[in-house]
């Protein structure tokens, strides 16, 4: 059975945001080590799973990775513009 740890740990809340998110990233990025290790839910499975079918069916549909993230990249511009 996992040991209860304090929540958050001691000093957490004292960190700037950056440094929460700093601090968060480098527990990701241990527990990644071992991706084996790491639980698949179910339902991101089934996500997958459905994913994958609807490309199959209609691979025309997709769109390069690059572009993607062109167009997420300018609406987070305008959002911030506001």
């Amino acid at each position: 059975m996992p040991r209860a740890l304090p929540l958050p740990p001691p000093g957490f809340d004292d960190l700037s945001v950056e440094e929460k998110l700093d601090y968060v990233q480098s527990l990701w990025d241990r527990i990644t080590t071992r991706p084996e290790e790491v639980p698949v839910p179910d339902w991101h499975q089934r996500v997958i799973e459905e994913r994958l079918a609807a490309h199959r069916a209609d691979p025309g549909v997709a769109r390069p990775w690059e572009e993607v993230r062109d167009e997420i990249t300018e609406k987070l511009k305008q959002r911030r513009s506001r």
